[in-house]
């Protein structure tokens, strides 16, 4: 080295430490990645914004730094081995592309967010191979974590926290009655609302979990039991804390015991759960501090990849099929979006036999959520009988992100209101049929069906399957939801919609003619 030659940057001095087989493959990567980022940049925001607003998510923060990690403790065994690009890797890439858009056109947030995730993880199998792919299947696997996924799970557990509360009640003694997710007790009325569901220390558990169960563990048996422990001990243990805070309201009070929920089981209880996990399962680890992650030697000898590494392709062609591929699917994607189909400039709710139009006066407030659609109408009917229904129509020109007629928080339930899940109500034609139930309590039985083309139904599943179909095949058609309720008792609201429905004929032919859609 010449005297007056400059001190090498520490990223040099990385560069050099990285193999030449290396370089050039990462760099690749690096590039695919960047893409990656860039192309698809509103999905990428929306996670962050989940990770960092929602506590459910706050641990998906921690989640890049643990790929870095569990990375960097596979490093001696992949440097041993050679990367090259692999066209098959193109193929999940594509499958990627294609669920992106799907979940673009159905306005399905959790489609495009998974989508992009995978692409991350088909672009390194792409272009660095099936052998590093198999070294690097963990973490490739736990990318998966990145995405915000688990908040459908809410009703089931709020249902089941529910029971082990009235379970533990039950056997402490003291009198209560449960009305769905609903408990009266001597200490007073309880909702298990969604915040106490546990779904988020579930969601935690689950990752933690997976992540002890890989670097601790090396038995599949000790793994799978270390799991299940992660996966039922949360659960059970949220049974506990809404039991307590039932139990110490009945004895002190429910305003201490609101407090005390917050500070102890919110933050206390929860971590000395997930320490007794891990002493459960401590003295099972099976993998000592210095077990290699990979066995690279048993990867590069291995007669099948090598079979499959055969399939190798050019680097710069592989990274160019890549952003041909993303630009392909992003196009078609644009052009779909822009399809909107042409509606009517108003819309009325149309006259019922029988049935005349009254103000509306609930008793409790109740307004369907209807983000997004170009009419939304909202009425009171009532009968001579005495029988009462409210009518919510809304009419979309399409589907679409922030305008989803059975989106999340959408419809019958909305978002952020005082109601809240009773239980499955009277099924009718192919309806949704639900129970809600606000502070008094009120009930409300409510029945939502979707109207698209010839698609009458009450799934949403079915709604969306129609809707990715009409952007797939470049159709335009508008959508209508309908949601025919009544307040009161079981008997008498089944009673009501049943009236309705009768003098209203076919609930199909309704909303066609309240949209004019036909």
């Amino acid at each position: 080295m010449r005297p007056d030659a400059a001190p090498l940057s520490s990223i040099q001095r990385f560069v050099l430490a990285v193999p030449e087989s290396w370089r050039r493959p990462l760099l690749f990567v690096a590039t695919a990645w960047l893409g990656v980022f860039a192309l698809f940049a509103g999905d990428w925001r929306d996670m962050a914004l989940q990770w960092w607003d929602s506590s459910t998510y706050n641990h998906a923060l921690l989640i890049p730094l643990i790929l870095g990690w569990l990375v960097w403790l596979r490093t001696d065994g992949l440097l041993r081995l050679v990367p090259s690009a692999w066209w098959p890797g193109l193929l999940p890439f594509g499958g990627a592309c294609f669920l992106w858009m799907l979940g673009d056109f159905s306005g399905f947030s959790l489609a495009r967010q998974l989508a992009v995730v995978v692409m991350l993880q088909a672009s390194v199998l792409t272009l660095l191979g099936p052998r590093v792919g198999v070294a690097l299947a963990f973490p490739l696997f736990y990318m998966l974590f990145l995405v915000p996924a688990g908040d459908e799970m809410i009703p089931t557990l709020q249902t089941v926290t529910a029971r082990i509360t009235m379970l533990l009640l039950s056997v402490a003694g003291g009198p209560a009655t449960i009305d769905g997710v609903f408990i009266t007790a001597p200490g007073g009325y309880f909702e298990v609302a969604e915040a106490c569901s546990g779904v988020k220390f579930l969601i935690a558990m689950v990752a933690y979990g997976t992540l002890v169960a890989n670097v601790c563990f090396r038995s599949w048996p000790r793994r799978a039991a270390f799991m299940a422990m992660a996966l039922v001990v949360p659960i059970l243990a949220n049974g506990v804390r809404a039991w307590g805070t039932v139990f110490i309201a009945g004895k002190v009070g429910i305003g201490f015991a609101a407090g005390f929920d917050h500070v102890f089981y919110g933050w206390v209880f929860f971590a000395i759960v997930m320490a007794l996990v891990m002493a459960a399962g401590w003295k099972f680890f099976d993998r000592a501090i210095d077990d290699p992650m990979i066995d690279a030697d048993a990867i590069a000898a291995s007669p099948l990849l090598d079979r499959l590494a055969a399939l190798r392709w050019p680097e710069g062609k592989a990274l160019g099929a890549l952003a041909g591929i993303a630009a392909l699917f992003l196009g078609w994607g644009a052009m779909a979006n822009r399809l909107e189909a042409p509606v009517p400039a108003q819309i009325l709710l149309p006259d019922v036999p029988g049935w005349h139009r009254v103000d509306m006066a609930p008793a409790a407030p109740w307004q369907p959520l209807h983000t997004g659609a170009e009419h939304r109408l909202l009425g009171s009917y009532a009968d001579a009988t005495g029988h009462r229904v409210e009518v919510s129509y809304a009419l979309y020109a399409g589907q679409a992100e922030g305008k989803e007629a059975g989106g999340f928080g959408q419809g019958a339930l909305p978002l952020g209101s005082s109601w809240a899940w009773e239980k499955q109500g009277l099924a009718l034609e192919g309806a949704k049929s639900d129970v809600i139930q606000a502070p008094g309590p009120v009930h409300r039985l409510a029945l939502t069906w979707y109207r698209t083309g010839d698609l009458l139904t009450g799934s949403n599943a079915r709604l969306k399957l129609a809707n990715i179909a009409d952007r797939l095949l470049l159709r335009r058609r508008p959508t209508a939801a309908l949601i025919v309720s009544s307040e009161g008792s079981d008997g008498q609201t089944e009673a009501a919609v049943r009236a309705f429905l009768g003098a209203t004929g076919p609930v199909a032919t309704w909303m066609d003619r309240t949209g004019n859609m036909r």
